[in-house]
């Protein structure tokens, strides 16, 4: 939320203001007759409000800032922080008016500015048609005032990152994003600790103009705060667009966990599952989604279309142009939820067709682990790691084939890489106690084997826990035997 990220520096910039105000109420109380009731502070009112403010209670603050405000001509600190407890219920016509009035009595407030250019562009996004139509006034004004907060403070972030939502949001062109990217650069580059929503927005804008390596650093660095839904959300987009359905579901998981009602982590749901091949749960979820929102009508078309030809159609145009590429690959994700052999069989096709495809050789890859073809896979897989090591998804397949194959030193040190990556995740830790169990690396297999305990679901992973539960007593036997000697 801005209040939290803001609130310290707010405090502090409004005591000078707020003291000459407490002083004023004192002086003015000490002419007052004994017996009149005393003169309520607006200043310890405001104080409250932000304590409540601090600890959520958003409806109380609102009416202690309300309240606040009556006692005074004018009051754009409170003006400001009702604003942003409206902006945080997502009541936009109440967070403008609050931004409009403390802008009115602070004309050149970049803090001020930066928050009323986000309700402005929120109001945007909600109103504009799903092709991003960027002619309207809201959008005329949203980019004016979010320029005027930029062109007051250089380092205004907030602004930033609301004016590069605006853009990607709507038919911005490439000339403007791209003198955007410069201008979020320069405040970035070199820079040390800066609020992970700058870095979400420079990812944005590279990921927009095709600059996907430099998107991929860049949201590390957002990632940072593990609760920002927008680099979370861009961070699965990468993921999916790299061909990396494990890592893009870690960051699906997350989303999930965050807001799993909000319509934006159904589209990346959606999209993850139609990567998978999975259209029946793609669709599901867009069925979530009741209100526009860009990107969704047009996924819903493209799966509508994939539905529509089906395999039969696709399989038609293959058997009259046995090297089309897009359909092979389309055949590949569409048979391999139900049909991994059938899968194999058109991914190896498009494979060779297009060999230098990554894609293509991912895809075959991981058909032949569903195909239990793991002598075939590791050949490919190995060559896939040394081309994209940090592929999540060609990581586990390796370890899969390896652990099958029984090559448990291999099959260790992919477990270990996968644990680091993911040290959430139960499963990981199991196979990894397995591989060192297998190889008489018995504390290493017993150290993992709690860890697995320790984070195991029961509903999820009962059998694991079971098994881990019935060698743990000879295992640990085995440990003293081998200490004793």
């Amino acid at each position: 939320m801005y209040f939290d990220r803001n609130l310290n520096l707010s405090r502090n910039f409004f005591a000078v203001a707020l003291v000459i105000l407490a002083l004023h109420f004192v002086g003015s109380t000490s002419l007052a007759q004994d017996d009149d009731p005393p003169a309520e502070d607006p200043v310890a009112i405001f104080n409250q409000a932000q304590d409540l403010h601090e600890k959520g209670d958003l409806l109380g603050a609102i009416k202690l800032y309300d309240k606040a405000i009556s006692l005074t001509e004018a009051f754009p600190e409170a003006e400001y922080q009702k604003g942003t407890a409206y902006l945080t219920l997502n009541n936009i016509g109440d967070a403008e008016t609050a931004f409009r009035k403390a802008i009115e009595q602070k004309a050149d407030w970049s803090l001020a500015l930066a928050m009323l250019g986000e309700t402005l562009v929120r109001k945007h996004l909600a109103t504009i048609p799903t092709d991003g139509n960027s002619g309207g006034d809201i959008f005329k004004e949203a980019d004016r005032v979010l320029r005027n907060a930029i062109d007051i403070d250089a380092n205004n972030f907030p602004a930033y990152a609301a004016l590069v939502d605006l853009l990607l949001n709507s038919n911005s062109s490439r000339t403007l994003l791209s003198e955007l990217l410069a201008k979020v650069r320069s405040v970035t580059d070199g820079k040390m600790k800066l609020p992970s929503s700058i870095w979400s927005a420079r990812a944005g804008l590279e990921n927009a103009l095709g600059e996907r390596k430099s998107a991929r650093n860049s949201i590390k660095n957002a990632l940072a705060d593990t609760k920002n839904l927008s680099a979370l959300r861009l961070a699965a987009e990468l993921a999916i667009a790299d061909n990396d359905i494990e890592q893009a579901r870690n960051f699906v998981d997350a989303l999930s966990k965050l807001a799993s009602t909000d319509p934006q982590t159904y589209l990346i749901k959606a999209k993850l599952a139609a990567a998978e091949g999975n259209f029946v749960e793609a669709s599901a979820n867009l069925d979530q989604i009741k209100a526009p929102l860009r990107g969704a009508d047009s996924l819903r078309t493209t799966i509508s279309t994939i539905r529509k030809r089906g395999k039969a159609e696709l399989e038609n145009v293959i058997a009259s142009d046995p090297k089309n590429a897009a359909a092979l690959g389309s055949l590949c994700k569409l048979y391999r939820v139900e049909a991994p052999d059938k899968a194999l069989e058109y991914c190896r096709r498009a494979n060779e067709v297009e060999p230098d495809n990554i894609d293509h050789a991912i895809g075959y890859a991981g058909a032949l682990v569903q195909a239990k073809r793991h002598d075939l896979a590791v050949v490919i897989l190995s060559k896939l790691k040394a081309l994209v090591p940090d592929n999540s998804s060609v990581r586990v397949n390796y370890a899969t084939s390896l652990y099958q194959l029984k090559r448990y030193a291999e099959a260790r040190d992919e477990y270990s890489w996968i644990v680091n990556k993911y040290p959430e995740r139960p499963i990981g830790y199991f196979l990894l106690a397995v591989s060192h169990d297998q190889l008489a690396e018995y504390v290493d297999a017993m150290a993992n084997y709690q860890q697995f305990i320790k984070l195991a679901d029961p509903s999820k992973n009962q059998l694991e826990i079971e098994k881990v539960q019935l060698r743990l007593p000879s295992l640990e036997k085995q440990i003293k035997e081998m200490k004793r000697k």
